[in-house]
């Protein structure tokens, strides 16, 4: 596996959490929840680590390790937006880039390592995962081989794109010298308004470029914390894990 960067995306004002505390530092398990997704990185493997950061920007980098590299997100525009961001730092950066995600504490780091050896067959690597009932995560859309053709956001989805019980986790793993040029290339002309990292895949395919999913086991390695019940839920899971 060739040394790749990691990028997490930890700038989100997390509103639902009904706290005036930044999201990512939320505990648990006795830690903020940036620090897990921070260890994961590192235990995988990367030799680089850049968080993007919004509000609260201070008390995060308060709590981050030495050698964790941070760039700020002026204004909420979007994932795919948050993600730009890290391009003055890794502009120059020679291998692949992983994006993680600052409230997925549960990320295991074999499941990253896995992900960025699985780029290797393509151009983007999509973590995803099975998701059954009601919920908010973007859809995964894959041709008649089976490789990912474009990840539709919950709001953007139509009935029947619904329906389909493979999700996005908003882990990725890009090839060299992909990421940046294509998030360059992004347009917000969607229901929110916001420049979506997913719209990534379908820019890559659109242009030939393959693009692999690989769908995690469980998803409960996956689960984002948006509210204090997910929170809870994921305090229990690291419980259970010992």
């Amino acid at each position: 596996m060739h040394p790749f960067a990691a990028v997490i995306l930890a700038a989100g004002q997390g509103k639902r959490m009904n706290s005036d505390l930044p999201k990512v530092l939320h505990r648990m398990g006795g830690r903020p929840l940036i620090s897990w997704v921070v260890s994961a990185a590192q235990a995988a493997g990367a030799e680089r680590i850049v968080a993007v950061l919004g509000v609260g920007r201070e008390q995060v980098q308060a709590i981050l390790p030495a050698g964790v590299e941070t760039v700020l997100q002026e204004r909420p525009l979007g994932t795919g937006h948050a993600a730009r961001c890290a391009e003055p730092l890794l502009k120059s950066h020679a291998g692949p880039i992983a994006v993680l995600c600052g409230d997925v504490p549960l990320l295991r780091p074999a499941m990253v390592r896995e992900l960025v050896k699985a780029q290797e067959q393509a151009a983007a690597a999509v973590l995803t995962a099975e998701a059954a009932g009601e919920h908010a995560y973007g859809r995964i859309v894959r041709d008649a081989t089976g490789a990912v053709v474009r990840i539709v956001e919950h709001k953007d989805a139509t009935p029947e794109e619904r329906r389909i019980r493979e999700i996005n986790t908003g882990t990725y793993a890009f090839a060299p010298g992909v990421l940046f040029p294509a998030l360059a290339e992004l347009r917000n002309d969607n229901a929110q308004g916001e420049y979506y990292l997913t719209d990534v895949v379908a820019w890559l395919v659109k242009r030939g470029r393959r693009v692999v999913g690989l769908q995690a086991p469980r998803i409960d390695e996956c689960l984002g914390i948006n509210t204090l019940d997910e929170l809870g839920v994921a305090e229990r899971i690291a419980a259970d894990r010992g």
